[in-house]
């Protein structure tokens, strides 16, 4: 389905190239000072146009529909909407016939019987990653967190913190890019863009997501547990491919005595668990990293299958794209974990 969350239950709906893309908040209390300013810094590091992203730019402006009243939200479920401004549908008209590779148009027209909206990718598009920022915004003011300025490509990722300067005791959340096209050198990143861009191709990166200031507590054994639903937001974003916590996939390699953490007086003494231990927080950060495929919209040709004309053709995709999509994602993640968090301590 389209919703998510008990206590702070986010949907989203919209497609790509319809009016409006949005969502449909509950759970949120009375009384936050809320206004479409406070939407801007996140909205801006989500934004397209920087080196390596897609040309295409909207205004993004978010619109209240329901749950505030006099910059104040109401209690009713809080309704915020996108315009869609800036589509060219006539882009993607010849996908109904020749379904792009590692996109969903094959199996949304198998499960929706051709009728889903295919212009832009529709419901299963990045486009409806905004809406997600929009309620990261939201869960992140119930939390506490102050939104910090724009950091980009190339700038101190000391500025992407979402932090409170009000108590230390506040929970903190920063994302960032730690690898792009396999590579941890960030010098190497603009060069790894550049010739992607010029073959016609794309990357992907790993974005490393840090939370601090957490209560011991939070989650619960098995299905809920802090790692199951962050987990479980994360990958409804379009184009994961992985996450892991912590030491990750390389404590497969490891021994016990290497992977385990000590306890001192204040908790663990280092972070190999990632700030989790049966499934629960256990007051060190929470430290997770998340694996984004290359953009699968790329100008190189590909093989395809034309189901009208029943045989193998060549695909030469053409519109505007990101080379790495991923470079956009560090605030979608962030809001993620965010929205996972007000749903965790709010219950």
């Amino acid at each position: 389905m389209n919703s998510f969350g008990n206590n702070f239950r986010v949907t989203v709906f919209g497609e790509s190239h319809g009016p409006v893309v949005g969502c449909v908040i509950d759970g949120v209390p009375v009384g936050i000072e809320l206004s479409e300013g406070d939407f801007a810094a996140d909205i801006a590091r989500r934004a397209a146009g920087a080196e390596g992203t897609t040309p295409r730019r909207e205004p993004d402006t978010p619109r209240f529909l329901s749950g505030v009243f006099n910059g104040h939200t109401t209690g009713s479920p809080l309704t915020i909407v996108f315009d869609n401004t800036n589509t060219r549908s006539e882009d993607y008209a010849q996908f109904a016939a020749t379904p792009r590779p590692g996109h969903a148009d094959f199996v949304a027209a198998v499960k929706f019987d051709g009728a889903n909206d295919p212009r832009g990718g529709g419901h299963f598009a990045g486009r409806l990653t905004l809406p997600i920022v929009a309620a990261g915004v939201v869960a992140k003011k119930m939390l506490g967190m102050e939104i910090s300025p724009l950091a980009t490509l190339g700038q101190d990722d000391s500025k992407n913190v979402i932090s409170s300067e009000v108590e230390k005791s506040q929970s903190c959340i920063k994302a960032s890019i730690v690898a792009m096209g396999g590579s941890a050198d960030k010098a190497e990143w603009p060069s790894l863009l550049e010739a992607a861009k010029r073959e016609g191709d794309s990357l992907g990166a790993i974005i490393e997501c840090s939370i601090e200031g957490l209560p011991i507590g939070l989650g619960e054994p098995f299905w809920d547990s802090v790692e199951s639903m962050i987990s479980h937001a994360v990958f409804a974003i379009p184009g994961v491919r992985g996450v892991e916590f912590g030491d990750g996939f390389k404590a497969a390699a490891m021994k016990g005595s290497e992977h385990n953490d000590p306890f001192g007086p204040d908790g663990p003494v280092k972070n190999g668990a990632g700030g989790v231990n049966g499934g629960i927080t256990n007051g060190a950060p929470v430290v997770f990293r998340v694996a984004f495929k290359p953009t699968s919209s790329v100008a190189r040709a590909q093989k395809t299958w034309n189901y009208e004309t029943e045989s193998e053709e060549t695909l030469e995709i053409k519109g505007r794209h990101d080379v790495c999509f991923a470079l956009r994602c560090p605030v979608i993640v962030e809001a993620m974990a965010s929205i996972v968090l007000a749903d965790l301590l709010y219950r």
